[in-house]
């Protein structure tokens, strides 16, 4: 029984991060430094970046956190492109925010 409860723990550590940050947005939301950021949010926020984003979207997302002025732009830009990804990051944004609260 003890084993079984010390494999449970292992295996939900490993998904969690186990306390470390990891990926492009993980760790452009710590690197942020913003009050509410922390191990277990930015995490979070990575994961649902893994559910939603390709990796070159998770590493245009990651940018808005240091240029927030990027996101504004490809926001109201008039490209395809940047139009198809914008409705990714929304679902993206979408899925953090309910995962992460």
């Amino acid at each position: 029984m003890q084993r079984i409860v010390m494999m449970s723990a292992l295996v939900f550590l490993a998904a969690c991060g186990g306390g470390r940050v990891s990926g492009d947005v993980g760790k452009a939301c710590m690197a942020a430094d913003r009050k509410a950021a922390s191990a277990q949010l930015c995490s979070c926020v990575q994961q649902a970046a893994n559910r939603t984003l390709n990796a070159s979207e998770q590493r245009r997302a990651a940018s808005f956190f240091e240029e927030p002025q990027d996101a504004q732009d490809t926001r109201q830009s008039k490209s395809n492109s940047d139009n198809q990804f914008w409705d990714r990051y929304k679902r993206f944004s979408a899925t953090a925010e309910q995962m992460c609260r």
